[in-house]
């Protein structure tokens, strides 16, 4: 096989979670460029119709599927509608999550709470549900963040946690599943890209804080991260497990 066949996904099957926006959108849509079928899960059903229009226009097949991942029999529920549809479940994308900043001394426990919910057990459930399906050679990728191994000056306890909960994760599947089932299961830690998440955060702290730790001098494009994310769910990544693999301009080397 060449090199560049490696990243294809022909006649695979990928589950992507927080698929109505942003970041799940771009991995959707790679995902089905690469040649793989999609089932599309997110709490807003509305918006997934979008990114089922997107991936069919590629000429693949796409669902979607009204689901809360916090909800591990939502989660069951994406993952057997995907078999129904598809018959297979080859890659799954752990996107769904949230990020805060709120003062350590401020936040609620029902906000941290909250957020590990949504960030890490979530992620847990949808790898539970996909595991016991996926056959030898599959692939999952839980997305964490830079913010699982650095800091970046806002408070964001319940946020860091949870994506440093992520990468300990998924070294801890890696290492259940990739001897016993043959599935790879890694990490990528984004920087900063635009997204409904980085929107919310002030431009001045965008300018002032983030792209000067960032040594590329800008935010990624969502591109740069689908292309990692294809790597690790084709073949092309098929000697990596248990890894964590940032993409996040050099903020970790500052």
């Amino acid at each position: 096989m060449a090199v560049l066949e490696k990243f294809r996904l022909d006649g695979k099957v990928a589950v992507v979670t927080g698929a109505s926006s942003g970041l799940g959108v771009s991995f959707a849509v790679a995902l089905a460029e690469a040649g793989a079928d999609v089932a599309l899960g997110a709490r807003r059903e509305d918006k997934l119709a979008d990114t089922v229009a997107r991936v069919e226009a590629l000429g693949r097949k796409a669902i979607a599927v009204r689901t809360d991942v916090t909800s591990p029999e939502d989660c069951q529920g994406l993952v057997g509608a995907a078999m129904e549809a598809f018959g297979r479940v080859d890659v799954l994308v752990n996107n769904a999550g949230v990020g805060t900043a709120v003062p350590a001394t401020r936040e609620t426990p029902e906000q941290f709470r909250s957020v590990v919910e949504l960030n890490l057990n979530a992620c847990y459930w949808m790898a539970q549900a996909a595991g016991r399906v996926m056959q030898p050679g599959s692939s999952i990728i839980n997305i964490s963040s830079v913010l699982g191994l650095t800091t970046m000056g806002l408070p964001q306890a319940a946020y860091a946690s949870s994506k440093a909960g992520v990468i300990g994760l998924t070294r801890d599947l890696a290492q259940q599943w990739t001897p016993r089932k043959g599935i790879r299961v890694n990490a990528i830690a984004p920087g900063y890209f635009a997204s409904e998440m980085t929107d919310v955060l002030e431009g001045e702290y965008v300018e002032r804080t983030v792209v000067p730790r960032t040594l590329m001098g800008r935010l990624g494009d969502h591109d740069e991260l689908s292309a990692a994310l294809l790597f690790l769910a084709s073949d092309a990544g098929g000697y990596c497990t248990g890894i964590t693999l940032p993409v996040e301009g050099g903020i970790l080397t500052t």
